[in-house]
């Protein structure tokens, strides 16, 4: 079937009636829960632009001839590679990328499913043709996938195998003829239930061993699988009323804790099992992981673009946009504006193509912007709160306005420098919600730790760096110097 609609998104939603919960009740229809329906309604926009910009979002299927999904495109060349990167912005430039589990995120995990498919044949040679057969499925049915990496934060002093609980954790129970019973739990899957299926795979930060192994796994499965629940935090949207409220209102994706209550996944569905040596080499040596990095720098610059408008449209506003101290600010976001943009760039034209067939980014270019963004995205969340001053806890409502005794008093008292008090209380309430509601709160902590602890980030980029090349060069030109050594 070619690419779905909005609307079909939404009907294999309330068809599959998957098992989530939230405030300690089972949700009948997630398209209609407040907590839910308005992220729906974002993620079926996303499906409907595909149909509204054709010639950007689709493509022809190599299989099927039908007109799929084109972030589910392999490139084979620099252009193509930049068509889907162009594809992948279309729908960012919807979000503003405030929902970091766009559907383009994972579709560029299983795109490279397909292509290195052999990868997994190391395992088993079944799990090599389920890989390929997944990503082939997904890409002609539209398949949207929520995923979870990591095991519960019980001790990360220990490995799994060593926890007082050490059946707490996604582990196999046993082996049979229709599959694999996996029991356990998993965090943290952005969009759990309002999505088509999950993937399961590891962390790449996980150790590997003899006892990790049972707890090593990849596979996807339905969403309405038996068994299968999504536990969801409380929902950061607070009321569909897009002035007080305008991203929670919209873009409001939510986490959940993924239970697995011995749960089948059949043997076509499995990629990895029991052997964490694979599970820790998978994104790399498939290059999914630099494959979804392109994707997350794209969204990171649409983020970045967002920020930075709200802040230029902040000080024009309340007239602070001539001071020395303000203007430097803003400079400090063109500047990650433009260094991301720079890594995007010499990422896509330094690509080559991999040993699967796959035209794929510098790695480098993209390695040093995810390690970059995390440590540099709070700083910009700071300067738009720094900027809004005691006008950010400042903001009445709507409902303040519409009041016939103080809307008056408010419209004229809320005034900026060229806007009444309804529009410059209608942009501070939306700098507001990108940085200090709860959903700007999370916004900040999510980024911060996208790929992970920052730290051990960096550590694992700082050891892998080449550094010889630059020690070198002081070896060389003190050896140049020639200064002979006098003895005494």
């Amino acid at each position: 079937m070619p690419a779905k609609t909005g609307q079909q998104y939404i009907g294999r939603l309330k068809q599959a009636n998957n098992n989530v919960y939230i405030h300690g009740e089972r949700v009948d229809d997630v398209t209609k829960h407040p907590a839910f329906k308005n992220a729906i309604q974002s993620m079926a926009k996303l499906y409907d632009i595909q149909y509204e910009k054709p010639e950007k979002m689709l493509y022809t299927s190599p299989t099927t001839g039908d007109k799929v999904g084109k972030t589910f495109m392999v490139p084979t060349t620099i252009d193509e590679l930049i068509e889907r990167r162009e594809a992948i912005m279309e729908w960012q430039s919807f979000t503003k990328g405030l929902m970091g589990r766009s559907p383009d995120y994972l579709n560029a995990d299983v795109m490279a499913m397909g292509p290195a498919s052999e990868f997994y044949a190391e395992g088993d040679p079944a799990f090599a043709e389920n890989a390929r057969n997944y990503a082939a499925f997904a890409r002609e049915n539209d398949i949207s996938l929520t995923h979870t990496l990591i095991h519960p934060q019980v001790n990360r002093a220990k490995i799994q195998a060593d926890q007082k609980d050490a059946n707490v954790a996604l582990h196999v129970v046993e082996k049979n003829d229709q599959g694999v019973i996996v029991d356990g739990i998993r965090l943290l899957a952005t969009q759990g239930g309002i999505t088509d299926e999950i993937l399961v795979f590891p962390s790449t930060v996980k150790k590997s061993g003899e006892l990790d192994d049972p707890y090593s796994l990849a596979f996807a499965i339905p969403n309405n699988t038996p068994g299968l629940k999504y536990l969801s935090r409380e929902s950061f949207e607070y009321g569909e009323n897009r002035y007080d409220h305008p991203l929670s209102s919209r873009f409001e994706e939510g986490d959940t804790i993924v239970a697995f209550d011995h749960v089948l996944v059949p043997w076509d569905r499995i990629f990895v099992l029991e052997n964490s040596s694979i599970c820790n080499r998978a994104f790399a040596e498939t290059n999914a992981v630099v494959h979804m990095t392109h994707q997350v720098i794209t969204k990171d610059i649409a983020k970045t673009e967002f920020l930075l408008g709200v802040v230029l449209t902040l000080m024009d506003t309340i007239g602070i946009d001539g001071f020395q101290h303000v203007k430097d600010k803003g400079t400090e976001i063109m500047l990650t504006l433009e260094t991301m943009k720079s890594h995007l760039f010499r990422a896509e034209h330094n690509a080559k193509l991999d040993k699967w067939g796959m035209m794929t980014p510098d790695f480098q270019a993209l390695d040093a912007a995810r390690n970059w963004f995390p440590r540099i995205y709070p700083r910009m969340a700071e300067i738009l709160r720094i900027l809004g001053a005691s006008g950010m806890m400042g903001i009445p409502t709507h409902a303040d306005f519409n009041n016939k005794e103080i809307g008056p008093i408010l419209h004229r008292a809320m005034q900026g420098k060229n806007v009444e008090g309804y529009e410059r209380v209608q942009i501070f309430r939306l700098a507001w919600d990108l940085t200090m509601s709860a959903f700007g709160s999370r916004q900040t902590h999510y980024e911060y730790y996208f790929f992970g602890d920052p730290i051990k980030m960096g550590m694992a980029y700082f050891d892998k760096y080449e550094k010889e090349v630059y020690k070198s060069q002081v070896r060389d030109f003190l050896s140049s110097q020639q200064i002979q050594q006098v003895n005494i």
